[in-house]
């Protein structure tokens, strides 16, 4: 996927204030919208003017957007949003609307069509907005339950047009079982109420930050098992860490790299617990001595094993 220059495509600066961002787009609607432009291109043009003034313009998606250009990232070059690119930003009700998808890019809606939010009914309008958040938990959080101080942005606009972020901090219960995809519910912790009317909740989504040792899917857990070759072809019980502690696990004899073992229950605990699993992974001695040498040549004249025999000829 493409990552979008979207000021490059209003041809405003990274600084831009609100106003120059209006007047930009307002340019280069006078000259693409279909209706009067005579350019060939002129409703592909106008449908990327639009896209960019939609996030632009808005000083949550902007902020988020350029969480994203602090990285790095330019215009053509390939692009997969990083793991928790957008975590911690407090975005208001107000988000991405899935009816508009087909008006947008791929970008786009890989950026911002699983917000939650978006419009509200009418019986609700008094009541305070909905605001939804990212967050980043580590995977033993979901092990064993517990208290996390998270500090939220939420971004907004000040005087002179300028994109800030006024910050607060939540002690947050994390419950026992959590998985990605979930999503924590605060009552009354959204948007205030106008009048007597009451504040709005804040959603909160979890995410797993990535983890050196462990691969999460779902509620499943992988981690990848090193073992020496006598461990593998003879069997042994080895000492393995997990994030709840550690278990003997016995590796079958003649087990091959690439095999998986799964331990039933020991992934994600719910009321329907995940399984973890281990991916054996041989590792071979290094031969930098004249012993691990000498071994290794034994091992060829001895065992005549040729790893590649059904290759045939």
């Amino acid at each position: 996927m493409e990552f979008k220059d979207y000021y490059q495509t209003l041809g405003v600066a990274r600084d831009a204030t609100a106003d120059e961002i209006k007047k930009a787009f307002r340019r280069l609607a006078r000259k693409y919208h279909p209706d009067v432009s005579k350019e060939a291109d002129a409703e592909s043009k106008m449908k990327e003017v639009n896209e960019a003034y939609t996030v632009l313009s808005d000083p949550e998606k902007r902020a988020a957007y350029d969480q994203l250009g602090q990285r790095g990232f330019q215009g053509g070059s390939e692009f997969t949003p990083p793991p928790g690119w957008d975590a911690n930003f407090e975005f208001s009700g107000r988000g991405y609307n899935g009816a508009q998808s087909a008006d947008f890019s791929d970008f786009f809606a890989e950026l911002f069509g699983r917000q939650m939010g978006g419009e509200r009914h009418s019986h609700q309008r008094m009541r305070g907005e909905d605001h939804h958040a990212k967050i980043m938990l580590d995977l033993e959080d979901s092990y064993h339950g517990t208290t996390r101080s998270l500090t939220l942005r939420m971004p907004k606009l000040d005087n002179r047009g300028q994109v800030v972020f006024a910050e607060h901090t939540l002690n947050v219960r994390i419950p026992k079982g959590v998985h990605a995809g979930q999503v924590i519910r605060l009552a009354g912790q959204g948007g205030p109420g106008h009048t007597a009317e009451a504040a709005g909740d804040l959603y909160l989504e979890v995410q797993f930050k990535p983890h050196a040792r462990y691969r999460i899917d779902n509620k499943d857990i992988y981690i990848t098992l090193p073992v020496a070759p006598w461990e593998a072809a003879l069997g042994a019980t080895v000492q393995v860490p997990i994030p709840d502690g550690a278990v003997d696990v016995r590796i079958p004899e003649n087990s091959h790299g690439g095999r998986k073992l799964r331990l039933k229950g020991r992934g994600i605990p719910s009321a329907t617990p995940g399984d973890l699993y281990l991916v054996l992974e041989i590792v071979l001695p290094p031969a930098t001595t004249s012993k691990a040498r000498e071994f290794y040549q034994s091992m060829a004249q001895e065992l005549a094993f040729n790893p590649r025999q059904h290759f045939g000829g």
